[in-house]
């Protein structure tokens, strides 16, 4: 764990500057265990946090990390269920479809061709 201080806020994180001159980056996706939208709505420029060093990226910029200081949420938030469809869309889909493999790759139209 080191102790920085929030350089600049960008689109996709926040520059940590620490006190031997040093700075890293805070990616958008290290910041919480949560969707972060906007960066600027969990760190202020001048703020004083601390992050952990993930390590160096192959241009020897320091990659940091908030949220694996952090105890992670015991139960993830799961997706929202999209509800059943009406039974009408359903019967409409399942129409089309059989109309579809009935007629088979490459004919075109509604309905089926006679030769």
């Amino acid at each position: 764990m080191v102790t920085g201080r929030v350089a600049r806020i960008t689109d996709f994180g926040a520059f940590i500057q620490f006190e031997n001159g040093e700075v890293g980056l805070v990616h958008i996706s290290q910041i919480a265990h949560s969707y972060v939208r906007n960066v600027s709505d969990y760190l202020q420029e001048g703020q004083t946090i601390e992050v952990k060093v993930l390590g160096r990226d192959e241009k020897g910029r320091l990659d940091l990390s908030i949220k694996e200081l952090q105890d992670a949420p015991e139960e993830m938030p799961r997706p929202r269920m999209i509800g059943r469809q009406s039974p009408e869309f359903e019967n409409k889909l399942r129409s089309f479809l059989r109309d579809a493999k009935e007629r088979g790759p490459g004919e075109k139209g509604g309905k089926k061709r006679k030769k």
